[in-house]
């Protein structure tokens, strides 16, 4: 593993005033993700991936592909879960998947990062040797959590995000062949449901 290096001409505070420009001047964005949990009881991470389509304002799918077939979508201000081997569609299920949420609220730019986040530079061990790398604390929040962001160095994208909470539990999400402002079909954002799909509604 490398520990990336900095080019300390720029603040932290400028780092991210510029990831967040960045942020706001896209319209879409499409991604192949793995994500990683780390839990403090679980001695093997639990590893996911697939692929990640977002478009301003609100609409963003999660579709993964290993080593489970399910969809997570966005729409509307919902958020519905559709798992291929059980054949059921959850609508509706409030806040119980906060880090895709929370990866919607970074990726749309409509929070600025540093109205919602103290920042400082904080080298973490990573794979790619030209990257800025913040560490962010949420403002007003009295527990222990943060968010590590790892920014490429060229083209100010968010290439790995990490979510580490009051308990030391991890959510990492890496992103590759990023593509943005691209033009999505019509039926990207919907679910294409077989007639026999258990609905279930109002999982909280």
């Amino acid at each position: 593993m490398l520990f990336c290096t900095f080019a300390y001409a720029q603040t932290a505070e400028e780092i991210a005033l510029k990831t967040e420009n960045t942020l706001r001047s896209y319209r879409t964005f499409q991604a192949d993700f793995k994500q990683f949990y780390y839990s403090t009881t679980i001695a093997t991470p639990l590893e996911e991936e697939g692929k990640v389509y977002f478009q301003k304002p609100d609409l963003m799918k999660w579709e993964y592909r290993n080593p489970e077939k399910k969809i997570f979508l966005l729409k509307e201000n919902k958020i519905m879960f559709y798992d291929q081997e059980e054949n059921e569609l959850i609508e509706d299920m409030g806040e119980d998947e906060q880090y895709e949420t929370e990866i919607l609220d970074l990726l749309s730019g409509k929070k600025g990062l540093l109205e919602q986040y103290n920042v400082e530079k904080s080298p973490f061990p990573t794979d790619e040797e030209k990257a800025y790398q913040l560490k962010l604390y949420p403002k007003n929040d009295e527990d222990s959590s943060f968010l590590l962001l790892e920014i490429n160095e060229k083209s100010w994208l968010i290439q790995k995000a990490v979510f580490i909470d009051w308990a030391g539990n991890k959510t990492e999400f890496h992103f590759n062949k990023i593509k943005i402002n691209i033009n999505f079909t019509k039926d990207t954002f919907e679910l294409d449901l077989p007639e026999d799909v258990v609905i279930i509604k109002n999982r909280t």
